[in-house]
């Protein structure tokens, strides 16, 4: 069986309350690595135990710009290189004027060299905004291409509720992917469990397998609990398998 990570905002309903079980419940379904969405005032070696007991690996986090400032990025190496994880993503910004744009594009330009010089890639998820044409004239996505050299984590959902094709997404940008998100839901924003929705999924998956990226499931509803949403994913691709 191919080898799977997991968004852990997927499971945000456990994750919050009970960080070291949700890890638990996570593996015992069969994902092999996870993406962090926060540590719960956790500290890092506290992680690492959590990890190392669950048998899980991080492949990455989702950290916010305000993490990666010039005041705070130290601490955030720190924290990060004791965990073990190696890829930094930020999971979108707020694009709301051209100034705020350009705060997000300098974070990335300073942060990027301090990172991969502490071992640690830097990567930008999208939503379906950045896709699409701002309020003052400007597809964000372009933007961060051209003005950053940062990797980019595809949420190939959510490029699909954009009106974009995912594939041709993933192939234009491939020298600046190595991992993506995979999702699925209805073409009008409405996620839901792997194989439920509308999105290109098995096409997805296969361009990833043939490319050599790795595939992180996010399910976003926790339908009816977030576990069990998971489950229902991790299901589907072992279904593909066959």
């Amino acid at each position: 069986m191919m080898d799977y990570g997991l968004q852990l905002y997927s499971v945000r309903d456990i994750t919050e309350k009970n960080l070291e079980s949700a890890l638990r419940q996570v593996a015992a379904l069969g994902y092999k690595y996870v993406e962090f969405a926060g540590f719960f005032g956790h500290s890092a070696s506290d992680v690492r135990r959590m990890l190392d007991e669950s048998g899980l690996e991080v492949s990455g986090t989702h950290t916010g710009c305000s993490e990666l400032t010039a005041d705070k990025i130290d601490e955030t190496v720190a924290y990060h290189q004791e965990i073990g994880n190696k890829n930094i993503i930020i999971p979108g910004a707020d694009f709301s004027t051209k100034e705020k744009l350009d705060w997000v594009i300098d974070v990335i330009n300073e942060a990027q060299p301090k990172l991969e010089a502490a071992g640690i890639m830097l990567g930008y998820h999208n939503h379906s905004r950045e896709f699409l044409l701002n309020s003052y004239g400007v597809y964000i996505h372009k933007e961060i291409e051209t003005r950053t050299n940062v990797e980019f984590e595809i949420d190939t959902y959510w490029a699909y509720v954009a009106g974009e094709d995912p594939i041709a997404v993933l192939e234009r940008l491939k020298d600046r992917i190595r991992v993506i998100h995979l999702k699925d839901g209805s073409a009008d924003g409405n996620g839901k469990a792997l194989g439920e929705g509308t999105a290109p999924v098995a096409a997805v998956r296969e361009y990833a397998i043939r490319n050599g990226l790795r595939m992180v499931v996010e399910s976003e509803t926790c339908d009816p609990t977030g576990i069990e949403e998971v489950g229902r994913c991790i299901r589907y691709l072992k279904s593909l398998e066959n």
